[in-house]
């Protein structure tokens, strides 16, 4: 029962999902064929949000729940593992017409032919965690 607030804030994300038509396969689409801004508008949105987050996290050295500091390190630019990562990612997300993300929310609103996808990402990270020793990082 400890982690039944994690649970009642997933199933407000999925519903904030379901009711800004982010999972909806048709605004992937309008994104992907630039028809439309919406999904450029909540992506964009989450991006400010984000920086604005880590701006404040510095600026008042926040630190956790268990009072360690947060500490923000940044990552080396890979060039060739972040374009063809990048590349798979988004030929991954316009195929299916979802985003890895909400695959979840899109089998609880009914969608059982998700299940396809959710298996293949899981396949996936398999395979990726049978292999990243020998790719480019």
């Amino acid at each position: 029962m400890k982690h039944l607030k994690f649970i009642a804030l997933g199933i407000l994300f999925g519903i904030i999902l379901v009711k800004s038509e982010a999972i909806a396969w048709f605004r992937i689409q309008e994104m992907f064929r630039f028809q439309s801004f919406h999904m450029y508008g909540i992506i964009g949105s989450a991006v400010f949000i984000g920086v604005i987050s880590i701006i404040i996290i510095k600026k008042f050295n926040i630190k956790t729940l268990s009072g360690d500091p947060i500490k923000l390190t940044p990552k080396p630019f890979n060039k060739i593992g972040n374009l063809t990562g990048g590349v798979m990612f988004g030929l991954g997300w316009a195929l299916v017409g979802a985003c890895p993300g909400p695959l979840y929310v899109l089998l609880g609103t009914g969608y059982s032919i998700i299940i396809i996808p959710i298996i293949s990402a899981i396949i996936g990270v398999i395979v990726y965690g049978l292999v990243k020793n020998k790719l480019l990082h």
